[in-house]
């Protein structure tokens, strides 16, 4: 069975090709620039030399026809369409609809449309990438993977804002959580490759990146996880607050003449290390400037690692004890010294010890604790088309 993965932004398109015999990328690419000038196409196939395509894409529609025009012409993995079995799709946000993935249908993309309030950003960009598929290889199975799934198994006591419950009623605010598929992915991979109990095993997750997210499970169900209604929620990210007083937007409008919409605009896309430090949102970035004795660049590295550590910290007392903690994501798995930094710094107390040799690895799954450390430290890679691809296999086989 063949499974194609799509990942829609606004003006992008990612996609993979996966035989799930064997679970191995055919081909993978990027449509960029769609419906802005300079459109390209990058198309890679394991062994050949990357396909490039400079051409106009104006719309997600085109970006599809040519993504299929390359997975079956001269540089080419099938032969024709009819060997593609169904098309998953990662979509952001389900609201309190879906608990779990779903064939596409009239009424998952009517619910689709009405989450483009709580995620403006992808939402719309995700369905246009489902109806182009629709479009362009009509009677094609989609599926739509949500990012919030995972979260929809958290307790009412983690999702439940404290305010007024008619608000929940009326517009289903609560806490969702994001980075979901990336979240079960490596939480069940974590178990898996530690020889944990399937059922019982405690796992934190800390997907660290530019977006940055930790999760709490038991047997690979979550019961919490740091992100909320949106995902500005939870830790210092590249560009992103993370948590903050909700005061601090009503003061900022009041003294800058700004709207509540501008401010949450400046919260998530001026504001994490980028706006502690004024330099960039790339961790490594921040690295390099901390390391010429930039005093802002170490204090944010400093708070990005003890936000971390607070929410590990939370979630141990919240699970009453952690089996293992994996670390994925870009800065997750390759930045060395913020992992050993937040274990060595902060987590003595559960009795966690990191082995500098084994922490000594960049994206390969390894186990990087000490023989009696008492909790197990992993680096895992997340995989999350792998993880759509295996939910499409599942519902559509």
């Amino acid at each position: 069975m063949k499974i194609l993965v799509i990942n829609c932004g606004s003006s992008s398109l990612k996609y993979q090709l996966i035989d799930m015999e064997g679970e191995k990328v055919l081909a993978k690419g990027l449509c960029e620039r769609i419906g802005i000038q300079g459109s390209r196409m990058k198309h890679e196939v394991p062994g050949q030399e990357d396909y490039i395509v400079e051409t106009d894409m104006p719309d997600h529609s085109v970006a599809v026809k040519l993504v299929f025009d390359a997975l079956t012409g001269e540089h080419g993995v099938v032969k024709s369409v009819d060997e593609i079995n169904a098309i998953g799709h990662r979509v952001l946000h389900g609201g309190n609809k879906f608990t779990q993935s779903i064939v596409v249908n009239e009424e998952v993309k009517k619910v689709i449309r009405e989450c483009f309030d709580l995620g403006p950003l992808h939402n719309p960009a995700n369905l246009m990438g489902i109806e182009a598929c629709e479009k362009v290889v009509p009677g094609k199975q989609n599926v739509a993977v949500f990012d919030t799934t995972f979260g929809m198994t958290l307790p009412e006591k983690a999702y439940f804002y404290a305010i007024p419950k008619e608000y929940y009623d009326k517009y289903a605010i609560r806490r969702y959580g994001f980075h979901g598929t990336s979240h079960a992915y490596v939480s069940a991979e974590t178990i898996r490759f530690g020889g944990l109990d399937p059922e019982k095993a405690k796992v934190i997750v800390c997907h660290l990146g530019n977006g940055a997210s930790i999760s709490a499970s038991i047997g690979g169900k979550a019961v919490d996880t740091s992100m909320g209604l949106t995902p500005l929620e939870g830790l210092i990210m590249g560009t992103r607050s993370g948590d903050i007083d909700g005061a601090v937007i009503q003061f900022i409008a009041n003294h800058e003449n700004k709207s509540v919409d501008e401010v949450l605009n400046i919260l998530n896309k001026k504001s994490g290390v980028l706006g502690m430090t004024g330099i960039s949102s790339d961790f490594r970035d921040i690295e390099q400037a901390a390391e010429k004795g930039n005093h802002m660049a170490e204090v944010a590295l400093d708070a990005f690692r003890y936000r971390v550590a607070k929410y590990i910290g939370a979630y141990a007392a919240a699970m009453n004890g952690v089996d293992a903690i994996a670390f994925t994501a870009g800065v997750g798995e390759n930045d060395k010294v913020t992992r050993r930094l937040v274990v060595e710094q902060y987590l003595g107390y559960l009795g966690a010890k990191i082995d500098p040799e084994r922490n000594d690895v960049r994206g390969k799954e390894t186990l990087i604790s000490a023989d009696d450390s008492k909790v197990k430290l992993f680096l895992i890679p997340t995989n999350e088309e792998l993880a759509i691809a295996r939910d499409t296999q599942r519902l559509t086989k």
